[in-house]
């Protein structure tokens, strides 16, 4: 339990439900036309489908002789080349081969390939080392994709190997979701920019290049972050510039109820309407999330740096995706067995940054360093979270636990 601004109790909402509740406010962002040169990392919004077959004629699978099918002891007359983009004029016919470079059209009459490693070369003929039955060799127009075929569907993010499929499938562009707007704001006096010397009781603002990192890395348009003092005033300048300017709001710290947290107060004051405040998690318990007047998402992270990806990792991540309209990232596997024993927390759930090895069953997951809050180290070189259950006690090794994808 978590006492409320008014000394009432608040009860910890669990972190299923906040996800479902962040899932069922946000809208799906509107579609556009983008080039395929631009498109690497968008979400699709819409199917794409094959203009032609996919190789376009049949072609060699390797460099030879286009020839008809038949044994060995063959003398054939060499009569033409087909190149790569320069096919043969000519047919092959009863006793002639034409020499073909891997994925040269196969010229008419042939029904075969035969490598080059197995005939012996006499100048104008070869001689054939090993017998070639129909189709040896040789790839089929649309063997890999058909035309009008279904070559990657709406929700697919566009990496480098599926840029190639619909480029090698015809598409000169691509429908995809425009990418979401996202602002980071860092509240404190005490954080100071990268390299910055230090002074008594301060701090390197980490959570500007992680966050505005981890929004890049989902498909955001992200903003340069915004550090913020503990003032009323700055506060209230930047929180209401961000919503102006973005679909998705991520402020970092000062969403607790001392005298110096500002970000509640003007949240309020600005129209900002809370869906929910404290979630029953560790790292992250203080995560606030609520919807501005036009409709945006605005996320306040607990300051600390790893509660901060975990809570994005969990909610704003999954956000953003659903935003696109993508399919909501996962971890390769959704399960995992304990490799050692974890002590619970009686009253929350833990997140738990794991690494992952092969087991027997299933992947087991092994913490990666101490899981103290403000361990960051403990996000270097870790796979997944592993949920762990409120409860009395530790978690032995062997228990099988839920995976969730750690943002990058």
């Amino acid at each position: 339990m978590l006492n409320g601004e008014d000394g009432m109790a608040r009860a910890l909402i669990p972190i299923a439900r906040a996800r479902e509740l962040v899932l069922e406010t946000l809208q799906v962002l509107p579609s556009e036309q983008v080039a395929i040169a631009a498109a690497l990392g968008r979400v699709l919004a819409a199917d794409v489908r094959a203009t032609g077959n996919v190789p376009p004629f049949p072609c060699s699978a390797m460099d030879g002789y286009a020839v008809l099918a038949g044994d060995t002891g063959r003398v054939l007359e060499v009569v033409a080349e087909s190149r790569a983009g320069a096919p043969a004029a000519v047919e092959v016919r009863d006793g002639v081969a034409i020499r073909i470079s891997t994925g040269a059209t196969v010229p008419a009459g042939a029904t075969a390939v035969i490598p080059q490693e197995d005939v012996a070369s006499n100048g104008s003929s070869i001689e054939t080392r090993a017998a070639v039955a129909v189709g040896d060799n040789v790839r089929g127009a649309g063997e890999d994709i058909h035309e009008g075929a279904t070559v990657l569907e709406a929700g697919t993010r566009l990496c480098g190997v599926e840029l190639g499929a619909v480029t090698a499938a015809g598409a000169a562009t691509v429908t995809v979701a425009a990418r979401p707007r996202v602002s980071v704001l860092c509240t404190g006096d005490e954080l100071r920019a990268p390299g910055e010397p230090l002074g008594p009781g301060e701090i390197h603002n980490s959570n500007a290049p992680m966050l505005s990192g981890l929004a890049t890395n989902a498909g955001a348009v992200t903003a340069e972050a915004q550090r913020v003092p503990d003032d009323h005033a700055a506060t209230l300048a930047a929180i209401s510039g961000a919503l102006r300017s973005s679909d998705v709001v991520i402020i970092s710290g000062g969403v607790s109820v001392g005298p110096h947290d500002h970000v509640k107060p003007v949240l309020a004051e600005l129209g900002v309407e809370e869906v929910f405040w404290s979630v029953s998690l560790q790292p992250g318990k203080p995560t606030w999330f609520g919807t501005g007047t036009g409709g945006q998402l605005v996320f306040g992270l607990p300051g600390n740096p790893v509660s901060a990806v975990v809570t994005f990792s969990l909610f704003v991540a999954p956000a953003l995706a659903a935003m696109q309209g993508a399919r909501r990232d996962r971890t390769p596997e959704s399960e995992a067995v304990l490799g050692v024993d974890i002590p619970r927390n009686p009253r929350r759930e833990q997140a738990v940054r794991v690494t992952l090895r092969r087991g027997e069953r299933l992947p087991v997951a092994t913490p990666n360093g101490a899981q103290g809050s403000h361990i960051l180290s403990s996000l270097i070189g870790a796979d997944a979270l592993a949920m762990i259950p409120a409860g009395e006690g530790s978690a032995p090794a062997g228990t099988v636990v839920a995976l969730e994808a750690l943002a990058r």
